[in-house]
């Protein structure tokens, strides 16, 4: 409940949100493109100051170009510490907008909702909104100029909001509150990595507070079942594109009903893009040998990822299912071992798919390879964002409005396996929830009055926590990102927050098509390639001429 992939969400998500800078002729327009340069975001960022309140059971690793591990928890602490002193609100009242993913739950009556706003000393009138359609809801706010006084923005709902223009006159600059050593009023918001903090800063001011950020930043991985492998004799010890096509061959038998892989691709290359080392959705450019900004649609990394997959599917080692293009049903059949690798986000290994009923095998064992290229070299992977969403402070509220809600995110971000966690995640003990095998778990009121709610408005960075009782599979997951962070590189154009011009919106969609037919060998790569000429024709080239001069104002970033 505490865990943004446990809602299914991505643990990473692009903040590059389409504003329309430039006209059909190229030339600029009186409009903030909400880009920064380093320099102005080095003054923007808040110190990293990391917390001391709570000690993990698997410390923190460090690894490349500022990349850590997340701390990883066996069991929540038998006496939680508190990491908050002193008064928080100062009885305010405000509301608040978050999305999400599930049942709303009521507002009257509701234990837990008076709960945590009593620790406040505040009131938050909670006003969850359904976030599958929570895009739709903003544009309206924003027209109107009707915005709460907190509210959640997901990344990939900026870009019909011109949210590069739109941040300065709808919300408060936090710059002059958070910025350098300031932050370390609110110890728990200074315990937020930098990375967790770049893509809130727009036009070189801090608007936005970080939601669900993690340090050990990787979109996904590939799963194998490692029950499977074991009873085939299979090996994990994956460290080419030839090691995968032996555990194809190895793994499937169409007459019992097992394949190897299911889609191994991902959307628009969202998991293949690691092994051919081609850039993701979020950064997609990179230098070429001359120095030249190349798109990864025309790098010669995502023909032979089509290629190579189109291959496994005329061998038939990849799931019927996914050949068709079903993804829907793609997690059960990696659950009911019809499949033996799988690609999927980070937040798939949080232990769920052990409860009773997903997983058909009593010996199911989720684990994910090292991380590998497929040349076999030295792998690399790239770096994303710290987090996918941010809360804003509406601009109209006063300077003391603005420090009490400060004072409230800071408890709100409160560590795991502090008291104030507990208390905002799980809200009154022996109402809400009762401790079990030394881990919280909601009662039959708490389930149906506890849904992400305030975590939406500001929330530690994130852990690794038992989940179903499967303490393993905390010890795995924290042992694969303490290998996975060796590897990590910061891609160009990194926490710049570019926006992009609206007229190139367009452009990706008929990729992601054609990407779809390619790679399930409908299509020949003949028609990639002439997809990459029309992508190029039709405006790839001028976002290509966008990015030079974001290169020339501002620098790259890297």
């Amino acid at each position: 409940m505490a865990s943004l992939s446990r809602r299914g969400l991505l643990a990473s998500v692009a903040i590059i949100a389409a504003t329309p800078l430039l006209d059909a002729c190229g030339s600029p327009k009186d409009k903030k493109e909400g880009t920064t340069s380093q320099d102005d975001l080095s003054k923007a960022l808040p110190s990293y100051v990391p917390g001391s309140s709570v000690k993990p059971d698997i410390p923190v690793v460090n690894g490349a170009n500022g990349a850590t591990t997340d701390p990883a928890f066996l069991s929540y602490p038998a006496s939680p510490p508190k990491s908050v002193t002193g008064a928080v609100g100062s009885g305010g009242s405000y509301t608040a907008m978050t999305p999400l993913w599930g049942s709303i739950p009521p507002s009257s009556g509701n234990v837990y909702y008076d709960t945590v706003n009593k620790a406040l000393g505040a009131t938050l009138k909670m006003q969850p909104a359904d976030g599958n359609t929570y895009g739709d809801l903003l544009p309206p706010l924003f027209a109107s100029d009707k915005l709460p006084d907190w509210i959640n923005i997901p990344s990939w709902n900026t870009p019909k909001l011109s949210f590069g223009d739109a941040v300065g006159a709808k919300f408060a600059d936090l710059t002059p509150y958070l910025a350098g050593d300031k932050i370390k009023q609110y110890p728990n918001l200074a315990a937020l990595s930098p990375n967790a903090w770049i893509s809130g800063v727009w036009n070189g001011k801090l608007y936005g507070l970080p939601i669900y950020s993690s340090n050990a930043v990787v979109a996904g991985c590939y799963f194998y079942r490692k029950d499977l492998f074991d009873k085939a004799g299979a090996s994990p010890d994956v460290k080419s594109l030839a090691d995968l096509e032996a555990l194809g061959k190895q793994l499937t038998n169409a007459q019992a009903g097992v394949w190897a892989f299911d889609d191994l691709f991902g959307n628009d290359a969202a998991y293949i893009n690691q092994l051919f080392e081609f850039g993701s959705g979020s950064y997609p450019w990179k230098l070429d040998s001359a120095g030249k900004l190349q798109h990864r649609y025309e790098s010669e990394g995502i023909v032979e990822a089509l290629n190579w997959h189109a291959k496994m599917v005329k061998a038939g080692y990849m799931h019927p299912d996914a050949v068709a293009n079903n993804s829907q049903n793609a997690k059960q059949r990696f659950w009911s071992g019809k499949v033996a690798i799988c690609a999927d986000g980070t937040g798939a290994w949080a232990g769920d798919d052990q409860k009773s009923g997903s997983a058909a095998d009593p010996n199911y064992n989720r684990q994910a390879f090292k991380l590998f290229s497929a040349k076999g070299t030295d792998p690399k992977i790239e770096l994303g964002n710290g987090a996918g969403m941010f809360s804003y402070l509406n601009k109209k509220l006063s300077d003391t409005q603005i420090k009490e809600l400060l004072n409230v995110a800071n408890y709100l971000a409160a560590p795991y396996g502090s008291a104030e966690w507990l208390t905002v995640n799980f809200g009154a003990p022996g109402t809400d929830f009762n401790m079990k095998d030394n881990n919280p778990l909601l009662t039959e009121q708490g389930s149906k009055e506890i849904a992400t709610t305030y975590q939406f408005l500001a929330c530690p960075a994130s852990a690794v926590t038992v989940q179903s009782g499967a303490t393993q599979v905390v010890k795995d997951y924290a042992a694969w990102q303490a290998e996975m962070v060796k590897h990590v590189y910061k891609p160009l154009f990194y926490g710049m927050n570019v926006s992009e011009p609206t007229r190139f919106a367009s452009l990706g969609q008929p990729m992601i098509d054609t990407i779809v037919d390619v790679k399930l060998g409908r299509k020949p790569i003949s028609a990639w390639t002439d997809a990459v000429d029309n992508w190029r024709k039709q405006g790839g080239d001028d976002l290509r001429k966008f990015y030079d001069g974001i290169r020339e104002k501002y620098g790259t970033g890297k």
